[in-house]
């Protein structure tokens, strides 16, 4: 019996063995090839299981997820200056088109990230080139990665591969320049300051002028006012009194000889020699009537 069960259960094992080899996997992670004899029959990017036929076809897979390519040692660059910076980077990519990528660089990351690096590099020292070094470490650091993203990623579309970041994690000086460059650095910073106070100094003393100025125009605007208010004044005081002179003339003569003894007389050390027939003290006499009646 064990005997008659040997052949069929041989034969379910060579069919499991066929089967399994008849069916590959795609991780969603994944695109697949398929080659047969060599050849590529086949690109299988959506996830799932796939059948080959076995011994003639041989599938391999490429990771499509987001990859790192991170400089193991800082490179030195050249500025318009002729000064020499140390720039350490990385760079985020992926594969979009595994058939390209295959025919470019054989499938192999290693050959794809030498590469791009080629690339980038060649493009930051074609761009640091035209920099200086306040240009390279900041002022226009943003614009410099934007750049290099953009031409890596033109090239890396010929080998299948889409370069979706570069960033420069740092640009420094080497130890033997880097002291005079931060002196100028320095220098440079205190020149633009000492402009800017005395812009301001000329400023203020602008504002502090038309101040003045204005100030003037006030007092004198004012004081013309007043003079002009003052006359207008008089003038109708005098007219009151030109009409109260008109009505009682007598009156009038005594009121203002009134006001006459009130500002002679004002204070006890106050002395005043006249004849005591004079004209001054007329209302001092029978009331003031005419022929000392």
């Amino acid at each position: 019996m064990k005997r008659n069960l040997a052949p069929f259960v041989i034969g379910f094992a060579v069919l499991l063995l066929i089967a399994s080899m008849s069916m590959f996997i795609v991780d969603q992670r994944q695109n697949a090839i398929v080659f047969r004899l060599g050849e590529v029959v086949a690109i299988k990017k959506d996830p799932g299981l796939f059948f080959k036929i076995p011994l003639l076809d041989n599938v391999r897979y490429f990771d499509i997820r987001i990859l790192t390519i991170d400089s193991a040692e800082p490179e030195r660059f050249l500025t318009s200056e002729k000064k020499n910076v140390l720039v350490d980077l990385f760079v985020k990519w992926r594969i979009v088109d595994v058939r390209e990528y295959y025919i470019s660089v054989g499938g192999e990351e290693s050959r794809a990230q030498t590469r791009l690096l080629q690339t980038i590099n060649d493009g930051l020292r074609a761009e640091f080139g035209n920099r200086t070094v306040h240009d390279v470490v900041s002022g226009e650091r943003d614009k410099i990665m934007e750049l290099m993203r953009k031409k890596a990623n033109e090239d890396a579309s010929k080998i299948g591969v889409e370069v979706l970041d570069v960033r420069l994690k740092r640009v420094d000086l080497p130890q033997e320049v880097s002291g005079s460059v931060y002196g100028r650095m320095e220098a440079e910073r205190k020149r633009v300051a000492n402009e800017l106070r005395s812009t301001g100094a000329a400023e203020s003393e602008k504002i502090r002028a038309d101040a003045d100025k204005q100030k003037e125009v006030i007092l004198a605007e004012a004081y013309r006012d007043a003079q002009r208010i003052k006359g207008e004044g008089d003038a109708k005081a005098s007219a009151n009194y030109a009409k109260a002179y008109e009505v009682n003339p007598e009156f009038y003569s005594f009121y203002r000889s009134l006001e006459a003894y009130r500002a002679s007389f004002k204070n006890k050390n106050d002395v005043l020699v006249l004849e005591p027939n004079s004209e001054f003290f007329k209302y001092f006499k029978s009331g003031g009537k005419t022929g000392g009646k």
